[in-house]
């Protein structure tokens, strides 16, 4: 089978596997596509916690992009955890350089453990610069409420924050709503012409290490192939919610979602 598309990944590394880039790379691969990656940090954690972070050198990050992109250029961009303003700055002039249309910005700050990901300066350089870059950004609640510093309850509030965030520059906002407590799932795409809610049913398990970044990154593989984004954000969330479904109950603490759920091994390697 041929990849539908080429993708890079400018993110941080899991050791256990279950989110980062190694999340990234299970989704577009699962997916149909090729991955290529820019790490831009090395997580020591399991489904327990984080235990350390190691920040790579951002002139290092730039040259992987840069390197990679001269030889296969991609499609589309996935950005995932970027930790410190230096290493924005670094990721900004990368992009400048490489001129891909097709950007997700998952803004990745706090780990399912509780773990702080990014420092402040960096948070006021996402909003001023990056979030006009990109095509979609996908934060969950809590990222949304420290974007656009408002208290998210309600659907209504989901709406409004997503505003703010069309506001600082950004084209397409899905902001997703698995931290409500509600019955379903709601996650809404907004861009200025349109609103669009997804409702989903919620399963109940604490295995959901790594949903943002699947989601993010199977999004980035469809609008890789040509889909439009609310037509790849309906086709992301329907996928996390398979892998959610079928997650392989690893772990002693907030496990990993099933990656494979997508694929149907041909009968030949059975």
């Amino acid at each position: 089978m041929k990849p539908n598309s080429k993708i890079l990944i400018i993110a941080g590394s899991d050791s256990s596997g279950g989110a980062g880039i190694q999340a990234d790379i299970k989704t577009i691969t699962a997916l149909g596509s090729y991955a290529m990656t820019a790490i831009t940090a090395v997580t020591s954690q399991n489904t327990n916690g984080v235990k350390s972070i190691v920040g790579i050198n951002p002139k290092e990050i730039f040259n992987q992009i840069i390197y990679s992109c001269k030889d296969i250029r991609p499609d589309a961009i996935k950005i995932g955890m970027l930790h410190s303003s230096e290493v924005i700055r670094m990721v900004l002039k990368a992009l400048d350089v490489i001129k891909v249309k097709k950007i997700v910005l998952d803004p990745v700050m706090v780990a399912k453990g509780g773990a702080k990901l990014i420092d402040t300066k960096a948070i006021q350089l996402l909003k001023l610069k990056l979030l006009k870059k990109v095509s979609l950004i996908t934060p969950n609640i809590p990222e949304t409420e420290i974007l656009t510093k408002t208290t998210i309850i309600t659907k209504e509030d989901m709406i409004f924050a997503a505003n703010k965030l069309i506001g600082l520059g950004a084209k397409n906002v899905l902001i997703k709503g698995g931290h409500l407590k509600h019955k379903n799932v709601i996650d809404i795409l907004i861009n200025k012409k349109d609103i669009k809610i997804f409702k989903s049913e919620r399963h109940k398990t604490k295995n959901t290490h790594g949903t943002g970044c699947t989601l993010s990154s199977s999004v980035t593989t469809f609008l890789s192939c040509g889909k439009t984004v609310k037509k790849s954000c309906e086709l992301g969330i329907k996928y996390v919610n398979s892998a959610i479904k079928s997650n392989p109950k690893y772990g002693k603490g907030h496990g990993p979602i099933n990656h494979l759920t997508s694929l149907k091994v041909n009968r030949k390697f059975k």
